[in-house]
């Protein structure tokens, strides 16, 4: 057996399919205990938000970093890496909140867990891109949509801990999450890591990576991609529960349950008909999607109708993150690790910025989370308007 998972390449792509669930756990399990954590901890609704823009602040600069040491050191001990450190971030929310300061806690493990999460992103990526695959958006595409599932996963496994065993048990929770990565870790030791840009392909300098205009078009849409995707995935329980007045239990699945098996979907989907689907033609029907679903949650007083676009919103966002790094992989081939960091770090700014956006306008509008996806709005309109800039 450890034979042919050292000698398979689709081991391999098992092995990052359950880092996307890794990172899907780092990502969106602590956002399902926001509202628990300002009755719990009494922190305020711009305490909240500064957890999820640390992470991806974090995560943003674990993706510079990475460019400088991943290709040194390589990749199979760096994704050991990441996998430990979620894991010990994950298990620690059970114990450093309580031992220190509440927030101060939290956000400690929110690092720890963070520089999993900025590593899985920059390494995943570039070595399913690596794998003698046929169809390389397919791939690409279908990887994404385990974070996706993930994301369902988490929201369904989590809902139904709470209503069983507990909200207040949210910290036994906290410790099974931590088995994933560690167990993970032990296949990313075995499996086969092929090299990350072709023999046959010369890899750009910095300089030179600079000076494509691809590069920072791409770097436009990296951005926006994770804002448009995590200024609703990241409130979309608290959104639930707060703006929608939902108990937990249903607007955790009606929320972002619902949100990550839309964007999934929509992944799997352009994973399956990526060969016969225009790319940049698909992105712009979708940052269309995506507009129409933000001013709807913006504006409607109708709780169903909202859920129901909240929704909806997942699926608009699907091929944003995926389909840049398909334009990516194609417009310059040559980009290797290097390439991989900077779009890396691009799209965790956007999710630290999309999200931190949300909080922030919100606590200026007594919690008032609509406010917040409305300023959100923003991020699609820009995705508009770079692909139809890009198409003159």
């Amino acid at each position: 057996m450890f034979s042919s998972i050292r000698s398979n390449f689709k081991y391999t792509i098992k092995a990052c399919y359950i880092g996307y669930v890794t990172q899907a756990i780092v990502n969106n399990f602590v956002p399902l205990l926001f509202v628990t954590f300002t009755s719990q901890f009494a922190l305020t609704l711009d305490k909240v938000a500064a957890i999820t823009v640390v992470n991806f602040l974090v995560q943003l600069l674990v993706d510079l970093v990475s460019a400088k040491f991943v290709d040194k050191v390589g990749y199979r001990p760096c994704l050991v890496a990441a996998h430990v450190t979620s894991c010990l971030g994950l298990v620690g929310l059970s114990v450093l909140p309580f031992v220190l300061p509440s927030f101060l806690g939290i956000m400690i493990c929110v690092v720890i867990y963070a520089i999993g999460g900025g590593l899985i992103e920059v390494l995943i990526s570039p070595v399913v891109e690596s794998c003698p695959t046929e169809e390389k958006t397919g791939a690409m595409s279908l990887l994404h949509s385990f974070y996706c599932w993930g994301h369902v996963f988490v929201v369904i496994a989590s809902a139904l801990f709470f209503k069983f065993c507990g909200l207040s048990n949210w910290k036994i929770l906290a410790i099974l999450w931590g088995i994933i990565p560690f167990l993970n870790c032990f296949l990313f030791l075995l499996v086969p890591i092929f090299p990350i840009v072709s023999e046959d392909v010369k890899q750009l300098s910095l300089s030179n990576l600079l000076k494509e205009k691809s590069f920072w078009f791409i770097v436009v849409l990296m951005i926006c991609a994770g804002a448009s995707e995590q200024a609703v995935s990241q409130w979309a329980s608290a959104f639930a529960e707060k703006s929608l007045s939902f108990p937990k239990f249903v607007g955790d699945i009606a929320g972002p349950c619902a949100f990550a098996f839309l964007m999934g979907l929509a992944r799997l989907l352009n994973g399956k008909f990526a060969s016969k689907l225009n790319l940049k033609a698909t992105m712009i029907f979708s940052a269309l999607l995506c507009i129409t679903c933000y001013l709807v949650l913006s504006f409607s007083g109708n709780a169903i109708l909202s859920l129901v676009f909240c929704a909806l919103t997942g699926f608009s966002v699907g091929i944003f993150w995926p389909g840049t790094l398909s334009l990516a992989a194609k417009k310059i081939p040559g980009g290797g690790t290097l390439m991989y960091a900077f779009f890396a770090l691009a799209g965790d700014l956007g999710c630290s910025a999309g999200p931190g956006i949300v909080g922030s306008v919100a606590e200026l509008f007594s919690g008032d989370i609509k406010k917040g996806i409305f300023v959100a709005t923003v991020f699609p309109i820009l995705i508009l308007i770079s692909l139809g800039f890009s198409r003159k």
